[in-house]
C-alpha cells in the first residue's frame, strides 16, 4: 500500500494532460481552421460598398437618405 498514492497520482496526471492535449488539438484542427477559411472567404467575397447601398436603401442610416 506504500506509494499507492504517489503511483495512482502520476498515471491521472499523463492521462489528464494527454486527453487535454488531444482534444485541444482535435478542436483546433476541426473548428479554427473551418472558422479561419470561413472568414478568410468572407473578407475575399465581402464588397464594402454592396453592403452600404443595401443598408443606405433599407433606412439604417439617419444621415443618408435612401434611394428611390
Amino acid at each position: 500500500m506504500r506509494g499507492l498514492l504517489a503511483k495512482r497520482l502520476l498515471f491521472h496526471l499523463a492521462a489528464a494532460f494527454t486527453s487535454a492535449f488531444a482534444i485541444a488539438s482535435t478542436f483546433k484542427f476541426i473548428v479554427g481552421d473551418s472558422r479561419k477559411r470561413a472568414y478568410a472567404d468572407f473578407c475575399k467575397k465581402y464588397d464594402a460598398m454592396k453592403a452600404f447601398e443595401a443598408m443606405r436603401d433599407a433606412g439604417v442610416f439617419e444621415s443618408v437618405k435612401p434611394k428611390k
